[in-house]
């Protein structure tokens, strides 16, 4: 029998697995499209049941609106009337049901943290919750300090609430240069592990530590010019950012303090921070999936980690939508190497085009030139897993395939002891497999690597192999180089092809003989 555990690719906590993997969506009625909620949304008509007016709402209050034709939720501290939204909820009425009547927020962000609910729901605004007052101290209960110094136990508490220990920084300056350093205390960061961004005046620093997010987030004292240099001393966990003065003058202080500056956060409250990327070039790979290129600003640092995605932000009739995608390479044949400090000003997104949507024709639509919005990445899978891995195993279909592009390139490149990588890539026609010549050329190039293609829907000249994920299909596929060669396999496509995938790993016979030690992967790409 086939051993897969529950870690999936990305982790279940991921949104990109969330939106179209971790939940099913129902079928939505004729005219409950998301165009048709904004076009309501803009209608004039009250949404609300408050003919325009927004109230302060006590829990008392809001408790009392917990049924679906009148239904309130909180989320962030503003309460909002989802009852006109029901019938338009892509994950059906249930879904919203679970917070109805009470403080959503953490519901929310498990599920649709990537989701713009300010501008989704704003014309159902009900109003902000009330603040309770204050609690009195009981003065025989109040932990007291002594010497600066927190008793013990309230010491150890506030660091098991914070999480790692807090980073810290500091600044030098010559006549040309500012460098910022950030002392991590960690000896696992790496490039992709920090984000920078310097926009007109204001500069923000996140580095991302484990589940939490250090931010620098500062209005700078002076001017500074567009391109910056990051360097990381990994033995030690120093990272130092290299800003060019616009003028040859002495710096007293660095800035002014902005939000959340010099704190350190659970990632999931640091929010996911924008930065406007001009579309480079489009390209057709089939007949309906395009390779968009966009070109970061030069005042931005930001390398996705392998196995982690970003979401693309487009305004459509005055609304953003948001939706998640994985960065691509820009090819499958750029001989594997990335360089060691990569300057990595583009990024590339394989994405299929769906007629009838509402995201992928705008973005189909956009000219050379145009701009999107795109955000920080998300996403928990660690390349640590690819340690001594000697055989990797990949089940996509569609544009599930994206995900294991990067994947691919990084683990024929960067890990020796790897035997064997196959790829049984499932997809309708002999037209909708994406960079099919690329990949056949590779299996020349690598004798590591081989792909078998499946299709749902030949033509009567298909010589190859056909039908849906199966146990039989997945048996013969899944050999192995040794009996007891460390496994890896993942797993990435639409929901049903997710799941029924899931299930037949767990039927397959493992190969040769007893079970397989693989730890399963699983996910689902929003194409």
């Amino acid at each position: 029998m086939l051993n897969v555990p529950s870690q999936s690719f990305p982790a279940p906590s991921s949104q990109q697995r969330v939106v179209a993997g971790g939940r099913s969506k129902v079928p939505l009625k004729q005219g409950r499209s998301l165009m048709d909620w904004i076009r309501l949304t803009k209608s004039g008509k009250d949404l609300t049941g408050l003919k325009g007016r927004l109230i302060e709402v006590t829990e008392e209050e809001l408790k009392k609106h917990d049924k679906k034709d009148d239904c309130w939720i909180c989320i962030r501290g503003f309460v909002y009337n989802v009852s006109p939204y029901m019938e338009y909820h892509p994950g059906g009425e249930d879904e919203l049901m679970r917070a109805a009547g009470s403080d959503g927020t953490d519901l929310f962000d498990q599920v649709h943290r990537w989701v713009n609910y300010e501008s989704m729901l704003k014309e159902c605004l009900v109003g902000r919750m009330a603040v309770k007052p204050a609690a009195p101290k009981d003065y025989h209960e109040e932990k007291k300090v002594l010497n600066g110094m927190l008793p013990k136990s309230q010491a150890t508490d506030t660091l098991a609430r914070e999480g790692p220990s807090s980073p810290s920084y500091d600044w030098f300056q010559t006549d040309s240069l500012v460098t910022i350093v950030v002392y991590t205390k960690q000896k696992d960061i790496t490039l992709d592990s920090v984000i920078v961004d310097h926009q007109d005046d204001s500069f923000r620093a996140e580095t991302i530590i484990k589940d939490y997010s250090y931010l620098i987030n500062i209005e700078l004292s002076h001017a500074v010019q567009g391109d910056f240099s990051v360097r990381i001393v990994e033995n030690v966990g120093k990272i130092e950012i290299v800003l060019k003065k616009k003028e040859n003058t002495s710096w007293k202080c660095l800035g002014h303090p902005l939000e959340n500056h010099n704190s350190l956060v659970p990632k999931k409250d640091a929010g996911l921070f924008y930065r406007q990327c001009q579309l480079i070039s489009k390209e057709d790979v089939t007949h309906d999936t395009r390779l968009f290129c966009f070109m970061l600003p030069p005042s931005t640092h930001l390398q996705v980690p392998i196995g982690q995605h970003v979401y693309l932000k487009l305004t459509i009739t005055d609304t953003e939508i948001v939706k998640p995608y994985t960065p691509v390479s820009d090819s499958l044949l750029s001989e594997f190497k990335e360089p060691a400090l990569p300057n990595n000003k583009y990024i590339y997104f394989l994405i299929k085009i769906y007629p009838a949507g509402l995201f992928t024709p705008e973005l189909d639509h956009l000219q050379i030139g145009d701009f999107v919005f795109v955000s920080n990445p998300e996403g928990n899978f660690k390349t640590s897993q690819f340690q001594e891995l000697e055989d990797l195993f990949l089940l996509a279909a569609g544009t599930g395939f994206t995900p294991m592009v990067k994947l691919l390139n990084y683990a024929l490149t960067n890990i020796p002891s790897l035997r064997k990588v196959k790829l049984m890539f499932f997809n309708k026609t002999e037209d909708d497999i994406i960079w099919r010549s690329h990949l056949e050329e590779l299996t020349f190039k690598d004798k590591r690597f081989d792909v078998e293609f499946v299709l749902s829907a030949p033509i009567s000249e298909w010589n190859g192999k056909q039908g849906h994920v199966s146990p039989a299909l997945l048996s013969e596929f899944l050999k192995r180089s040794s009996d007891k060669s460390k496994v890896l396999i993942c797993i990435c496509g639409p929901t049903p092809f997710t799941e029924q995938g899931i299930k037949s790993l767990c039927l397959a016979p493992s190969h040769p003989t007893g079970p397989l030690p693989a730890v399963g992967k699983s996910a689902s790409l929003p194409g």
